[in-house]
């Protein structure tokens, strides 16, 4: 998956179509809505190659002990190779988390689905929720989560620096318009 489809989103400022498609129906424009997913580099073609790769590296040497008598070498290259599938394989298992927030102006959900699919969900109201930012000096932005009567909600934890920093500019400008109010046209 690359990174251009592990981050996407939508907002006031981008999509004019958004304020104007929720007005028509009669519902809350949606001021800002983004989908999070964790970026892996390496899809199942390079998992599937990278695995022919190493099981072969792994036969071939230990064929090479096998016939110089010490046996149990070649036991040792096939769970290093069962080692490494099996990190694959739970890399790959964690990277089916998802973060769906959505931004109007009388609401901000936040889906959180977790490997095995399970959903949490926490509502908060615009008008009483605060983005606090954790900073470190060499590292950037390192934490995001939103504030409302006291209780965080952390989002964007598997982002890197730079994602997570667009992520926190789109959820101030959605917090900021909410905040002052959406002007609505008569149609």
């Amino acid at each position: 998956m690359s990174a251009a489809k592990s981050f996407a989103a939508t907002s006031l400022a981008d999509d004019r179509t958004a304020l104007a498609g929720g007005d028509a129906a009669g519902e809350e424009p949606t001021l800002y809505r983004v989908r999070l997913a964790p970026h892996r580099s390496l899809d199942e073609r390079g998992f599937r190659l990278v695995m022919l790769l190493v099981a072969g590296v792994s036969l071939v040497c230990g064929t090479a002990f096998l016939l110089m008598g010490a046996w149990p070498v070649f036991g040792v290259f096939g769970l290093d190779v069962l080692a490494i599938y099996i990190a694959f394989r739970m890399s790959f298992r964690s990277a089916r988390a998802r973060e769906e927030i959505t931004v109007t102006p009388s609401l901000i959900e936040v889906r959180k689905i977790d490997p095995r699919g399970a959903a949490d969900e926490a509502r908060l109201n615009p008008l009483w929720t605060r983005l606090d930012k954790e900073f470190h000096e060499d590292y950037g932005l390192q934490r995001l989560s939103l504030t409302s009567r006291g209780t965080p909600v952390v989002v964007g934890g598997f982002l890197h620096t730079q994602q997570r920093e667009e992520l926190a500019l789109g959820l101030d400008r959605a917090l900021a318009q909410a905040k002052r109010g959406v002007a609505r046209s008569d149609l």
